[in-house]
């Protein structure tokens, strides 16, 4: 991962050359002018998203005096950014941070931890490095993996491996995943690759204007050291609109590899690599600056969606039952010959 750090790194110091903070007074319409400013010339995906920031401009800029409140200030600011409908986006003071909620809120709910533990595992699984796992009576290794901010260590991802080895495939459960570290995303991958494998570009911006990006830029994984425990069985991936940042990272890139189904409803997105600035007052914006594309250059803001013929929703009736409908997919899916 250097050579993605570095590229990183570089785009910060590219974002770094923001207006500097002696050109707004600190007051609303100050704070409300640098904020609207340092969106306007450094998110990307304005276009993915179709938001035309100057009408966004245009209706919230007569929301702000001086006589406002910081309150109601942070409040017509926090608006004016969930225009962007970005989870990556947010606003913080010290007396609140904005949160866009409806990336996941407007969709359904597609997880129960309590369902799988409960009807699916009996409640008798091992865990490691923040992935619980078992066999499953169909001889299918099942891992829950519930957030990528808990470290991978090599050593117990060759402990799950093996303990799996005898199973016929093995099912991936990032769903409500909402992201975190991409080291673990590259240590997880690289037990499923056997050479090179190209696995997203990144794109910073370049300049003011909305199109304004570098050349996207190429990184790749390679398998997983000598001596590693691999796996070679087809996988179902199960996924729902929780699945977000680093999670739905690693749905794009497995999406595209041999032997790998995506099962369930389209991740919530959330490619992009967020940065941070600050306002006048000192309140800080975090956003989205640099844009992650899949290995075929394809935007993967918007979602990852699942295999053709893969779509599923959790059934409220059924899990009533004792039934995870997207989970018995993918083990119907994978007993009956799928993926191979």
């Amino acid at each position: 991962m250097n050579r993605i750090y570095a590229y990183l790194i570089l785009a910060l110091l590219t974002l770094s050359s923001c207006h500097s903070l002696e050109e707004w007074d600190d007051n609303p319409r100050g704070n409300f002018e640098a904020l609207w400013k340092i969106m306007d010339e450094h998110y990307c995906f304005f276009e993915e998203k179709g938001v035309d920031w100057d009408e966004v401009y245009a209706r919230y800029s007569p929301k702000v005096s001086n006589q406002m409140t910081s309150k109601e200030l942070f409040d017509v600011c926090a608006d004016m950014l969930n225009e962007l409908r970005d989870g990556h986006t947010n606003l913080t003071a010290t007396f609140n941070t904005s949160y866009y909620r409806k990336w996941w809120s407007d969709y359904p709910e597609n997880y129960s931890a309590r369902l799988v533990e409960e009807h699916y595992l009996n409640f008798n699984y091992l865990s490691t490095s923040g992935i619980d796992y078992a066999i499953l009576p169909e001889n299918i290794g099942y891992m829950r993996y519930g957030s990528f901010g808990y470290t991978i260590g090599e050593g117990n991802l060759d402990q799950i491996l093996f303990y799996l080895n005898s199973c016929d495939a093995l099912i991936i459960d990032i769903r409500d995943n909402g992201g975190g570290n991409m080291t673990n995303v590259e240590t997880l991958v690289r037990r499923f690759i056997t050479e090179r494998t190209l696995v997203s570009y990144i794109s910073h911006k370049t300049g003011p204007g909305h199109k304004d990006f570098s050349k996207p830029y190429a990184y790749y994984f390679d398998p997983a050291e000598s001596g590693r425990i691999m796996w070679g069985k087809p996988i179902a991936v199960l996924t729902s609109r929780g699945t977000f940042s680093a999670a739905n990272n690693f749905a794009s890139i497995m999406k595209l590899l041999p032997r790998v189904t995506m099962i369930g409803s389209t991740t919530g997105g959330g490619s992009g690599m967020p940065f941070n600035s600050e306002l006048p007052c000192g309140w800080g914006v975090r956003f989205s600056a640099c844009s992650v594309l899949d290995a075929e250059g394809n935007t993967t803001e918007n979602g990852i969606e699942p295999t053709a013929g893969c779509a599923i929703n959790l059934d409220p009736a059924a899990a009533i039952n004792g039934h995870d409908t997207i989970l018995d997919f993918a083990i119907e899916y994978l007993t009956s010959g799928g993926g191979k």
